[in-house]
């Protein structure tokens, strides 16, 4: 089901000269039992045209492929409760702050890399440079999504981790599509955003990073966890 623009949200954006008109699509609530693959297409097949790109959140990706855990089943080691002191927490999410989220971030990256990116860290916020620690632990840690208050339940108090073969995924969905189109298995917040996978190329992921910075599909319970970027007439 398409939706109306979310609130505090628009529809148009415009880059380089270019319009963009960026559609929210609502869906029911996503769980692990769902297929992706049917999710999308139920979603989103009438709704496509030819030359669109369709894009789908990280979120719900990992969540039909089991990679939700509610965040009273982790039992973060003493480490992880000790390096979660040291994040910064921030308006976009709490990240790793939680002993929780800093626990999965060991177990999918390694305690190896996560402890070379918080000495890293530690080292380089003396002068003045930020991001380190996500950049040296990666895009496993980055992606993970920590419990918050906003959220649709019962994701409120899980935390999700970043999705599996994203780029497979993308192509996955481009196969069954009624319509010739791109996907692109996106992480995005108010805040700005990435493109995980993607059927198109790097200066094209890069243009939609642009074209998505501002969040058009809301942050919280607005249940549109996918959307189409069109050409606007």
């Amino acid at each position: 089901m398409v939706a109306e623009a979310n609130q505090g949200k628009t529809l148009e954006t415009e880059l380089d000269g270019v319009r963009y008109v960026r559609i929210p699509i609502k869906t029911r609530l996503i769980g692990p039992d769902d297929d992706i693959v049917e999710v999308v297409t139920t979603a989103s097949d009438e709704l496509l045209e030819d030359g669109d790109m369709l894009f789908v959140t990280e979120k719900i990706v990992a969540i039909t492929q089991g990679r939700a855990y509610p965040v009273d089943s982790i039992i973060p080691r003493p480490l992880a409760t000790r390096l979660s002191r040291y994040v910064t927490k921030t308006p976009s999410g709490i990240g790793l702050g939680l002993p929780e989220t800093m626990e999965m971030a060991l177990r999918e990256c390694g305690t190896p890399r996560i402890l070379l990116a918080a000495v890293v860290a530690a080292i380089t916020k003396r002068f003045g440079r930020h991001g380190d620690f996500y950049r040296v632990a990666g895009p496993r840690a980055r992606g993970i999504d920590g419990p918050t208050s906003g959220t649709i339940p019962p994701y409120n108090s899980q935390v999700v981790l970043a999705p599996e073969r994203p780029d497979e995924v993308a192509a996955q969905l481009r196969a069954v599509l009624k319509k010739r189109v791109h996907v692109l298995i996106v992480d995005i917040n108010d805040f700005g955003g990435n493109v995980l996978g993607s059927t198109m190329d790097a200066a094209q992921n890069r243009m939609v990073e642009r074209v998505l910075k501002d969040n058009p599909l809301g942050q919280g319970r607005q249940s549109t966890p996918l959307g189409i970027i069109r050409l606007a007439d």
